[in-house]
Order: C-alpha cells, then sequence, then structure tokens
C-alpha cells in the first residue's frame, strides 16, 4: 500500500495558518506529499522548504483571483494538488492548511487504509471532526458546524474537489466511503481577534462580490468571538506538533460556554444531539457503505 498526502495553501504566515504543523502530523503515514504553494505575499514557500522532508514535493500555483463565486479558487488549487498525485499510489490523504491529525490516530488511519485498500466499493474514508473556536480551550459544538468529512480517497481522478474544498464528488456524484475512528483537528478559527478579523475580511473575497463586502464587511478591528452560537471547553491533549505554537500564543479569549445562541428550533434539535448524539436532518456530503 502506498499513501500520498496533499494540500494546498497560500499566505500561510499572513494569515496564521499552522500548515507546517498541518503537513508534519500527516507525514508518518504517507509514502509522499504535495503542496500546491500558491503565489503568496509572504514567506510561505520557504516555510513549506523548511520542513526538510524527502517526501515532500512541492509544486508552484497561482491562483486565480476571478474565481470568487461559492470558492472555487480553493476547489482548483486542491485539484492542481490532487493532480499532481503519480499512479502507484493507492490512497490520497488530503488535509487543509488549518487541519491537523493528533498521533494518537496514525495507526488507525493505517490500518484504516489497509483494510479497505481490496474493498473497492469503498471510495474514501471519513473522519470526525473538531471545530477550535476562539482559543484552543475551546470547541464549537452546535449543528452549524459539520461534524464529519472525506479526507482519504481513492488515487482515481475522476475524482475532483466540490464546492469550496469542504469534500469530494466522483463524476458528480458522492463518495461512497467508510467512517474511521480517528478526528481532524480545525484550528481555523484559532487566531488573536485582529488577525482572525484580517483573514475574515480578505476572504470574502474568496466568495463574494466587491458590491457584497462593501455592503456587508464588519469595519471594526478585532473580530468579535463572542457571537459564536454554542461552545464547549476541550477536555484532551492537543496534537503534539501543535504544542509549540500553543505555549507560544500570545492572546486569551474567555468565552461563556453556559451562553447559547440558539432559536428555538435549533435548541431543541441541539439538546436532542447532545442527549441521543444523534443529529436530526443532518446534511451528508458523502455516501456511507453499511456492510
Amino acid at each position: 500500500m502506498r499513501v500520498c498526502g496533499f494540500t494546498f495553501i497560500r499566505n500561510a504566515r499572513k494569515y496564521g495558518y499552522p500548515v507546517v504543523e498541518s503537513i508534519r502530523s500527516i507525514l508518518p503515514v504517507c509514502d509522499k506529499l504535495i503542496v500546491a504553494a500558491g503565489n503568496s505575499d509572504d514567506d510561505t514557500l520557504s516555510m513549506i522548504q523548511s520542513i526538510g522532508d524527502k517526501k515532500i514535493e512541492i509544486i508552484q500555483t497561482i491562483w486565480d483571483d476571478n474565481l470568487r463565486a461559492g470558492g472555487t479558487v480553493l476547489t482548483v488549487e486542491t485539484n492542481k494538488a490532487f493532480d499532481a498525485i503519480p499512479a502507484g499510489y493507492d490512497w490520497c490523504f488530503y488535509i487543509q492548511g488549518d487541519e491537523v491529525i493528533h498521533e494518537k490516530y496514525l495507526e488507525t488511519i493505517r490500518s484504516s487504509m489497509e483494510k479497505y485498500l481490496s474493498v473497492p466499493e469503498v471510495e474514501g474514508l471519513l473522519f470526525n471532526y473538531k471545530h477550535f473556536y476562539g482559543s484552543y480551550r475551546y470547541v464549537a459544538d452546535s449543528r452549524s458546524w459539520y461534524r464529519k468529512e472525506i479526507r482519504i480517497i481513492r488515487n482515481d481522478k475522476s475524482i475532483r474537489s466540490f464546492k469550496d474544498a469542504q469534500g469530494f464528488r466522483k463524476n458528480g456524484k458522492k463518495l461512497k466511503v467508510k467512517q474511521i475512528q480517528a478526528s481532524v483537528y480545525h484550528y481555523g478559527w484559532v487566531r488573536p481577534p485582529q488577525l482572525m478579523q484580517d483573514k475574515v475580511k480578505d476572504f470574502h473575497a474568496l466568495w463574494h462580490s466587491d458590491d457584497w463586502i462593501k455592503k456587508n464587511t464588519d469595519t471594526s478591528e478585532l473580530f468579535d468571538y463572542t457571537q459564536v452560537d454554542s461552545i464547549e471547553v476541550f477536555k484532551e491533549s492537543h496534537p503534539a506538533v501543535m504544542q509549540s505554537r500553543i505555549s507560544e500564543s500570545d492572546w486569551d479569549i474567555e468565552l461563556d460556554t453556559r451562553k447559547k445562541n440558539l432559536k428555538w428550533m435549533e435548541r431543541m434539535l441541539y439538546k436532542i444531539e447532545k442527549h441521543t448524539g444523534y443529529r436530526m436532518f443532518e446534511y451528508k456530503n458523502y455516501s456511507e457503505v453499511r456492510s
């Protein structure tokens, strides 16, 4: 079994992406890893090069900033990295620049790929998600945050990144996947308030027109983390590769875990999920193989 990781990144330093940690977190289960390094305003390329692992192959790309509808440019950049994976690799491990895998899951991930390698019906592997918010002490736990997504796929180039690069499709259809007992740690909403606000403002340009941005962009300098709908305290450990970043963090956010900014129906569904573990009316960007 041969495994190739793939990711894309641009302006990692400028927007505080833990992309080095992200890449390092999956290298132990990869034989090769493709990084599509986009044209950046900072030292993103040298950051990737500094990892110094021979498994890593960097392809330099140019983002089409005119592809602003629905985050299409993110899909295009994901496909560039995926298409650079040579034949001969069985599984392709996708990870975004703000996602990290805890080392405690690596053996499960490896054994799951081995288990389903000879089961052609399984086109991908499904991961759980932990969405950190505000600081490394909190995770968002409402229905507005997706619980699962595909992060390992077959090396089949008829599989394409979908919409804003959250998931994948094969010939326009949902992938058939197997759930594995591993989680992606998503740190996309953990940044100093000023940097978070800058990132949100700039990233509106990947989805919206200039007119929309002028009408809807918050002009304040600091991101208001208190507007979250629901959070809880994270009581487990973070991945080892994140420890230096966490210890060097120079901001702190105090959030009220008792506060729930939820409408009546959302509150009811939230309580049902907390009690049963089942998310009613959940959108699924995949089709699970039950056998």
